[in-house]
């Protein structure tokens, strides 16, 4: 949540990142009217509060006619009291609903504009050359079906479109890729977590899930409950309501979950395979961090993640995402995009985004700083997902059918250095 004080002391600053987001301006005036309404009220109730309690001891004091002369007044102020404070209290509700609302403030650097108007920082690596090779390029379900790594006819006959099996050699592809990202997360200092996939709506609404791409989420009415797209969400609430120590450094912490998205709107995109689908798997680092030291914690997860892309033998790019397409949470957010050669185009693989105090506003968490507790920052990013069995297969396919395996991963797939196509 945007920080009140900010909104009044520098109000044309948040409407310029409303405007860069591509959202309404006008929220800001909305937020700053019921703002001024609650102070009013507050004032207001405070002055009677105060002659409420003077009264009072006039009261005391007072005998006869003169006494319930007092009374009745008294019983009027009691009454404005209480109707000062429901009114003070509503204001204040409506000027959080508001301001909860208004996205994250985007960093300076972020360009401006919606999905297709982020900035290329850089390419890493180079996409093979499978014509100079003599390979013919087929992609990653073709590739996964001579592997009998996918079953995609099954997983819609059990569950519906977008549902599959990892199968054989696709299961375990996908537990060496998540097994490789934690296992790098824990050198680098994280601490490992298995995290719930179902959360409350305060917890959902917490980390700001819950605004524009709130049809993305599934939601079990019934129990009132969310699942997530993210262990991002959980472990966001991990401290809530609480106030952290960070005088040792950063909180860091890797989730292992299964995640799941509606992928509503997304209809006749990527519908072949397992680029867009309903459920899989994510290893995602997080980090409680204070707000001084936040952009260097987001640089040290980009840093982390392209560590693992490298050991990976994948060609990326890197992109600075656009205001429009942040999200509501990050200030600023970058992606790395692996090179996708049945298609000829990059797609995403990482996203790691600085929160700044934006969802510890929200969910309640600080530190304890030189002015008293303080809003920490946070800061994401995956590091393993399953989409990458997408880029893996397709980059690293053989002419003979088979698919090189990086050698980051051989450790867990006991050691073969080749998928070899199954009769």
């Amino acid at each position: 949540m945007i920080d009140l004080k900010l909104l009044r002391a520098d109000p044309d600053r948040v409407k310029d990142s409303q405007r860069s987001r591509g959202d309404d301006p006008a929220v800001v005036d909305q937020v700053l009217a019921a703002d001024a309404e609650h102070r009013a009220a507050l004032a207001d109730f405070e002055t009677k509060r105060a002659e409420q309690k003077a009264l009072g001891k006039e009261v005391a004091q007072a005998q006869g006619d003169a006494k319930q002369e007092l009374l009745a007044r008294t019983k009027d102020l009691a009454a404005q009291v209480k109707e000062l404070s429901a009114t003070a209290d509503a204001a204040a509700a409506r000027a959080v609903e508001l301001a909860r609302s208004l996205g994250n403030i985007p960093e300076p650097e972020v360009p401006s504009g919606g999905e297709e108007d982020f900035t290329v920082l850089r390419h890493e690596g180079s996409p093979r050359d499978f014509a100079a090779e003599g390979v013919e390029v087929q992609d990653h379900l073709a590739v996964a079906e001579r592997l009998k790594a996918i079953d995609m006819e099954r997983g819609a006959k059990v569950s519906g479109a977008r549902f599959y099996f990892l199968t054989g050699i696709g299961a375990r592809l996908e537990l060496a890729i998540l097994n490789a990202a934690m296992n790098l997360a824990y050198e680098r200092g994280f601490s490992p977590m298995i995290t719930p996939t179902l959360v409350r709506p305060e917890t959902m609404a917490g980390t700001g899930f819950l605004g524009k791409h709130a049809e993305e989420i599934y939601y079990l009415e019934r129990d009132d409950q969310y699942l997530v797209g993210t262990s991002e969400v959980a472990l966001a609430g991990y401290h809530a309501d609480e106030i952290v120590d960070l005088s040792a450094g950063p909180l860091r912490y890797a989730g292992w979950s299964a995640c799941y998205r509606r992928e509503a709107g997304s209809a006749g995109r990527d519908t072949r395979g397992i680029i867009r689908v309903h459920q899989f798997h994510k290893v995602e680092m997080f980090s409680y961090v204070t707000a001084a030291d936040a952009a260097a914690e987001h640089a040290r997860f980009l840093a982390i993640q392209e560590e693992m892309l490298q050991a990976l033998e994948l060609p990326y790019r890197l992109i600075d995402t656009a205001a429009g397409d942040l999200g509501s949470s990050a200030a600023r957010k970058f992606d790395c995009e692996a090179w996708l050669p049945s298609q000829e185009r990059w797609m995403e693989v990482t996203s790691t985004s600085n929160c700044t105090t934006y969802q510890a506003r929200r969910l309640n968490i600080r530190e304890r700083g030189e002015r008293g507790t303080e809003a920490v920052a946070t800061i994401n990013g995956t590091i393993g997902t399953t989409r990458w069995i997408v880029a893996l297969l397709e980059n690293h396919q053989q002419a003979d059918g088979s698919v090189h395996v990086p050698e980051i991963l051989r450790p867990y797939l006991g050691g073969v250095e080749r998928l070899e196509p199954v009769a």
